[in-house]
């Protein structure tokens, strides 16, 4: 058996355990060790072969923009000149906050299990959007405060939300990889089911407030410049928001190099587990569509954890959270949509699901010069 099949029988095994939250540190650190060792970069010989296609195709070079981009990035990543996306699914993952403690979101706690209520009924807004992309919702409680009905919904949380982290670390170590793995576990399983991209989603109250913090301590930006005002606080609760912030960085001193770490000290359970299914995507070759600034910060962790990921993110918006521009940028990404968003849920992602759609049939469906009779353009 070679190295490779030794560590993937390895990573199978575990993202197969039924209780996954009761494996030991040592497993889940040699867990997220393979399944970050084995991410890769893109297929460029596929690449020029898509790149090949979109200039016989019946219209000036490069004249559909970021259609193309996508098309090309489809192939790459997918390793086929002809990418599929006909099965969709958005992950959404929720947890809850220890950090509310401190006054920092204007809505109260007990509004999470409700809205993962809504999720499941059909109800919300990303329920709507991707019914209209025809792509599925999967909803997974990762770490909420409150007790769920039937207990069954419970089964992948980790904990009864973060601790406080303006006090301390939001969560142990152990907790941040549980909550890696659960994802990479939750993304797993949807691949295996044949969903051929994915996009992130998450509903939590006061998780601005953490997103905001991974990505002032990641890019070095005050809290100031990154930290927008959620789910609508006012002037005194924004400025409030920002020193908590600065509070726990300055508590916590999170390890820069160590994605884990800035997870553990100053982030989120559902962050946690959007980025495990950004590396399980990067993994398994599949797209994964990013939504907005709590998205993006835990692709931030990801791309942390393991560079290369950064290869298999989609930028679907730019949301009005100002936080969301600078990570993007600290990303080297740029998003295919400008819509004002700041709902979260995967709403962003949706949407940016038809754009992948039209690139692949854009790729698939036009005509080329030669097949058209129509003359390419004078030499």
């Amino acid at each position: 058996m070679s190295n490779t099949e030794a560590k993937s029988n390895f990573l199978t095994e575990l993202l197969s355990r039924e209780n996954l939250k009761n494996s030991s540190l040592e497993d889940c650190e040699k867990g997220l060790a393979e399944l970050s060792q084995n991410i890769n970069g893109l297929d460029e010989e596929v690449i020029a072969q898509v790149q090949a296609r979109l200039d016989s195709l019946t219209k000036p070079k490069d004249s559909l923009g970021v259609l193309e981009e996508i098309a090309k990035k489809l192939g790459g990543i997918q390793r086929n000149p002809w990418p599929e996306i006909e099965k969709k699914a958005v992950l959404v993952m929720a947890g809850d906050h220890g950090v509310v403690e401190e006054g920092v979101s204007a809505y109260p706690q007990e509004v999470t299990p409700q809205m993962f209520y809504n999720f499941l009924q059909g109800g919300a807004g990303i329920n709507v959007l991707s019914r209209h992309a025809k792509a599925e919702v999967i909803c997974t409680d990762v770490g909420m405060a409150f007790p769920l009905a039937p207990p069954e919904l419970m089964k992948h949380r980790i904990m009864d939300g973060t601790r406080n982290m303006a006090k301390g670390p939001a969560m142990t170590r152990h907790e941040a990889l549980l909550s890696l793995l659960t994802g990479a576990q939750i993304a797993y399983r949807a691949i295996n089911s044949g969903y051929q991209v994915l996009a992130t989603g998450e509903v939590g109250i006061g998780n601005t407030t953490p997103s905001a913090a991974i990505i002032s301590f990641i890019t070095g930006l005050s809290p100031e410049e990154v930290t927008g005002r959620g789910t609508g606080l006012d002037d005194v609760g924004l400025k409030r928001k920002q020193e908590v912030i600065k509070q726990s960085i300055a508590v916590n001193q999170p390890n820069p190099q160590d994605g884990v770490d800035i997870l553990s000290k100053i982030g989120g359970l559902e962050i946690g587990a959007l980025a495990g299914a950004i590396l399980m995507a990067g993994y398994a070759r599949v797209p994964i569509v990013l939504d907005g600034v709590i998205s993006t910060a835990a692709a931030l962790i990801a791309v942390t954890i393991c560079p290369t990921v950064s290869n298999y993110l989609i930028p679907s918006h730019s949301s009005v959270e100002i936080g969301h521009v600078a990570a993007l940028k600290e990303l080297g990404l740029k998003p295919i949509m400008h819509l004002d968003f700041r709902l979260g849920e995967g709403t962003g992602a949706a949407v940016g699901f038809h754009l992948l759609d039209a690139a692949v049939l854009i790729l698939k469906e036009m005509a080329t010069f030669e097949s058209a009779g129509v003359s390419t353009k004078n030499e």
